[in-house]
């Protein structure tokens, strides 16, 4: 009765065009960019204004419903994964900006606007907006702010949260509030900090402010080649040592070389064990004195080949080749888990001998591609779920590798979240006290606990049934059933 009861809410509030509660059109929201992980909803509400988005929480609210929020579902860790007897929140068609303000360098905008998009705005004006995730052009602000996404140049300019000044939100009881605001500081608490990141567990943003940056004077970007990611590390090492802070560092293994090059023909070279993908910016005059030290640097340790790019076409088709990493790896095998964990800089050789060690253990590959500059690690544990047994070897080793981070003195995840993926490894991190201190954030928020339950925290449901990819029965396969 109370999913009904928020169906009949959102019907009369959205129109039939903006429910969705059909066999088929709920099996296209079953999951986000972790395919692995399915779970269909019991609707489907796609609201335009704060003020619908508000009038179907209080629903859920009044009814003990469960709601996920989703954005452009791009993000990898399963934060917006379904809850079956739930209600998922899809923003993507609140798509406006709200204001622009030059002269502040801030705008605000609407959750489901692209992260390219606000930059694309900017532009005009000489501003853009800084962080840069390789799903930029699809993936939404809104999602962004619930993650804390970063992307290539998170090492120089940082993630989300160095970022967003404020957020409209729609609390779990229906509240509508603002966390943080339009200026660059606000006073008391910073509960705009406390809510970026949180994966949706405490209520589902409907506006952001965010400030612009100018756009650099200068750009200059090179690709270096190496025998391997230890000689690139060592050069990544050698530069940060330096003082210099480019703008991105950015570190692709020679599995990856070849899907990405495979997919763009961005000119990387297919023989290289490892590609160095470095990137500054800033005035003129600084940036082609730094630019000279890192490629001293770069030779020094060991770089077989350095490219240098001659203008801004061939920067972005580099940048087009690093970006299409995560696609490209379809190239590579049918399937495959992108784990996203963080360790030291100095712990990159050892923590990638060890990955190697683990996939030859379970007789997978991996390819390797990450944020060197400040150790970001994005392993794509690739499998093919045709095999019997290959989705929980791969699914066992990505969880294998993040726990290495953390033994290594890094963290489970850099800017994919928790989600369902990684929360039956936060003990591992994390001590039981420091959970508990988070749980009690989190029923400050939602006492109800039904803002995207089942995420971050691990439960007994997640850690001991995670359940494999569904694999169809031959009547479906023949078209003479169908999956409800």
């Amino acid at each position: 009765m109370g999913l009904q009861a928020v169906r009949d809410v959102s019907l009369d509030l959205l129109g039939p065009d903006g429910v969705s509660d059909s066999g088929a059109d709920l099996r296209s929201y079953s999951c986000d960019g972790l395919t692995g992980w399915r779970e269909t909803p019991g609707l489907v509400v796609l609201p335009r204004t704060t003020r619908q988005v508000a009038t179907i929480v209080s629903a859920c609210a009044r009814n003990g419903v469960p709601f996920v929020a989703r954005g452009s579902g791009t993000g990898l860790s399963g934060g917006a994964l379904p809850d079956a007897g739930g209600v998922l929140i899809v923003t993507a068609r609140m798509r406006q900006i709200v204001s622009l303000s030059p002269e502040d360098r801030t705008a605000v905008v609407e959750p489901g606007v692209t992260n390219a998009a606000i930059s694309a705005a900017a532009a005009p004006h000489g501003l853009y907006y800084a962080p840069d995730p390789s799903s930029q052009i699809v993936c939404s602000i809104g999602g962004n702010v619930a993650e804390n996404s970063g992307g290539a140049h998170c090492l120089k300019y940082g993630f989300t949260t160095n970022h967003v000044l404020g957020m409209e939100v729609v609390l779990p009881d229906g509240t509508v509030t603002w966390l943080g605001g339009e200026s660059w500081e606000a006073p008391g608490y910073d509960l705009r900090g406390v809510f970026i990141g949180s994966e949706g567990t405490l209520g589902i943003a409907t506006k952001v402010a965010v400030r612009l940056l100018p756009i650099p004077e200068s750009v200059s970007t090179l690709v270096a080649d190496f025998p391997s990611p230890a000689a690139a590390g060592e050069a990544v090492t050698s530069i940060v040592a330096a003082g210099i802070v480019p703008a991105a560092v950015e570190m692709l293994d020679h599995l990856a070389i070849q899907a990405c090059e495979a997919a763009t023909n961005a000119g990387f070279t297919l023989t290289a064990g490892a590609a160095l993908i470095v990137e500054l910016d800033g005035p003129a005059a600084d940036c082609e004195a730094s630019f000279d030290l890192v490629r001293q640097h770069c030779t020094e340790a060991g770089a077989t080949g350095i490219r240098v790019a001659a203008d801004a076409v061939d920067r972005a088709t580099i940048w087009r080749g690093r970006k299409a990493a995560f696609a490209a790896a379809g190239r590579l095998s049918p399937s495959y888990f992108v784990q996203d964990g963080v360790i030291p800089r100095t712990a990159l050789g050892t923590v990638l001998e060890r990955i190697a060690a683990l996939a030859a253990e379970e007789g997978l590959r991996v390819a390797n591609v990450f944020h060197a500059g400040d150790g970001n690690l994005h392993p794509l544990v690739l499998y093919d779920p045709a095999v019997e047994g290959q989705h929980g070897k791969a699914d066992r080793l990505a969880t294998r590798i993040v726990e290495i981070c953390v033994q290594e003195g890094g963290s489970i995840t850099g800017e994919h979240g928790v989600g369902v993926d990684k929360a039956c490894s936060m003990p591992k991190m994390f001590t039981p006290d420091d959970l508990a201190a988070m749980r009690r954030v989190r029923d400050a928020f939602d006492p109800a606990g039904i803002a995207n339950p089942g995420k971050v925290f691990p439960t007994p449901r997640l850690c001991g049934d995670r359940p494999g990819p569904y694999t169809p029965h031959p009547a479906e396969v023949a078209g003479l059933a169908e999956r409800m």
